[in-house]
């Protein structure tokens, strides 16, 4: 029977198209997707977010795979060819890249939905009883086939991949399914205030998780009705799935419950907060993402490196890393690295402490840094003696972000920024002090101007008196003594 029961799944994964949609922006990360797509933040020590959905679907036995492209896109591709790029058609398999090119009008891909229903077509070429939609920007593990074989024996015209998480956490940021005793699904609110529970377990609700199954014909014919219904935002939560529900079979199916895949890690790492989270989870002893389990592994491009590198070993200048995960091509010269994750091509100079951060690959990190709770992005470098995430006025005012709880997140345009607020700082000390000297100057001029005018005017009467009374004297003298007289006239 399990040999049956694997050629049963075998066969449904083979009829499968899955579609990734990596469009988009990821606005809530701020400057890590400034130059990137979310789909292309790294993730992991080496690895970039759509690796996991990929690797999910290669593992599960799914080789038909488009992706959907839109916002900036660039760095996506370059990694996709890399690392997915070998798939044979011959074999029947494909990874295709369906960049927003107005297929079917003016505008580009205006939503979810809008993005499938744009590249209806190609998806009909590969013939497939079932299309998979899935997010793109969510780590974790799971067999897709298990959730086709849900799809097929409740006979639902769509599935739609759900978690289990507490109330307080899916309000205000998912979408939530009400559901009956059999999962099939009454109900569903884009990210509701008061989501609702689920039934006999209060407090915990079902949250999409963005992934969904159709029936090719069901979802084709959904998609052409909502782009001809006026007012639709053409999304899948908001439009699609509330328009379905009452009239169409419409099943929820729990990941991380017993019914679900052993492999029940999820995390959106849609916020600096989650993201940092996320990574930090990996560096932990045993950590519920295990990403040395060659059974699932998750496939990425890498680029051929040497191997990490820890140099001198004296008292005060030992190269160390503790509960950290340390890349190829790393160099920590003279530093302690705890509990961080350093992405491939980092250099940390001597005397530094690197703590509880996700450093992204080329950085530099100078000496007598102090990090700790920091997001370093890509190729920065920072000088010498800075101090990150322990004076959070202090990284306010250098111009870096600091999160919700206090993740500090610096990047290369960043540090720019600062450098040349320190640079414009020191050119207005430096004409501060030209100026203050040149006052001293002008000061110490004025008054030696004073001191001659002051001199001249003294010494002016005094001659004056002096020959005043030398005068007076003579006339003295003469009327006492005219031969005196006549003789000082004659001297004259």
């Amino acid at each position: 029977m399990p040999g049956y029961v694997n050629r049963y799944i075998s066969n449904l994964t083979r009829d499968t198209y899955a579609l990734i949609l990596a469009g988009g922006k990821g606005t809530r990360l701020h400057e890590l997707t400034d130059w990137r797509a979310k789909p292309a933040v790294f993730f992991g020590g080496k690895f970039r977010l759509i690796d996991f959905p990929l690797s999910n679907c290669v593992n599960s036995g799914i080789r038909q795979i488009g992706i959907a492209t839109q916002y900036k896109s660039h760095s996506l591709l370059r990694h996709v060819n890399r690392a997915w790029g070998h798939f044979k058609t011959e074999l029947g398999e494909t990874v295709e890249i369906l960049p927003a090119s107005q297929r079917l009008g003016d505008d580009w891909y205006c939503g979810t939905a809008d993005a499938v229903y744009q590249n209806m077509d190609i998806i009909r070429q590969q013939s497939p009883k079932y299309v998979l939609i899935l997010s793109s920007d969510h780590v974790y593990r799971m067999d897709y086939g298990e959730l086709l074989a849900r799809h097929l024996e409740t006979g639902a015209d769509m599935t739609v991949c759900c978690i289990d998480v507490p109330l307080q956490e899916a309000a205000g940021s998912f979408g939530v399914m009400t559901v009956d005793t059999h999962n099939l699904v009454k109900a569903f609110d884009e990210k509701p205030a008061q989501p609702t529970a689920i039934p006999g377990r209060p407090g915990r609700c079902l949250a999409s998780m963005g992934n969904y199954v159709f029936n090719t014909e069901f979802l084709f014919e959904q998609l052409q009705l909502d782009a001809q219904r006026a007012g639709s935002g053409r999304d899948f939560g908001a439009d699609i799935i509330p328009a379905i529900i009452e009239k169409n079979k419409v099943y929820a199916f729990p990941f991380n419950t017993e019914e679900a895949s052993e492999q029940q890690y999820w995390s959106d790492v849609g916020t600096l907060d989650s993201f940092w989270q996320a990574n930090m989870d990996l560096v932990t002893p045993q950590p519920k993402l295990d990403l040395y389990d060659s059974s699932w592994p998750i496939l990425t491009y890498q680029e051929q490196l040497p191997p990490a590198k820890f140099i001198f070993d004296d008292d005060q200048r030992r190269g160390s890393a503790l509960d950290s995960t340390v890349s190829s091509g790393c160099i920590i010269s003279g530093s302690t690295v705890r509990q961080s994750l350093l992405f491939s091509k980092v250099h940390v100079h001597s005397y530094s402490v690197i703590e509880q951060s996700v450093v992204l690959p080329g950085v530099v990190i100078g000496r007598n840094c102090q990090i700790r709770r920091a997001i370093i992005d890509s190729n920065c470098v920072i000088p010498e003696g800075y101090c990150i995430g322990h004076d959070q006025a202090l990284d306010i005012e250098n111009g870096f972000r600091v999160s919700q709880q206090g993740v500090v997140l610096v990047t290369a345009k960043m540090l720019q920024a600062l450098a040349e607020k320190q640079q414009q700082l020191a050119v207005n000390v430096t004409h501060i002090e030209t100026g203050r000297e040149s006052l001293q100057n002008d000061q110490l001029a004025a008054a030696s101007f004073i001191k001659t005018k002051t001199d001249r005017v003294v010494t002016l009467p005094s001659r004056l008196n002096i020959k005043k009374n030398s005068a007076i004297n003579t006339q003295t003298d003469s009327m006492k003594s005219p031969a005196t007289a006549v003789e000082f006239g004659r001297d004259h």
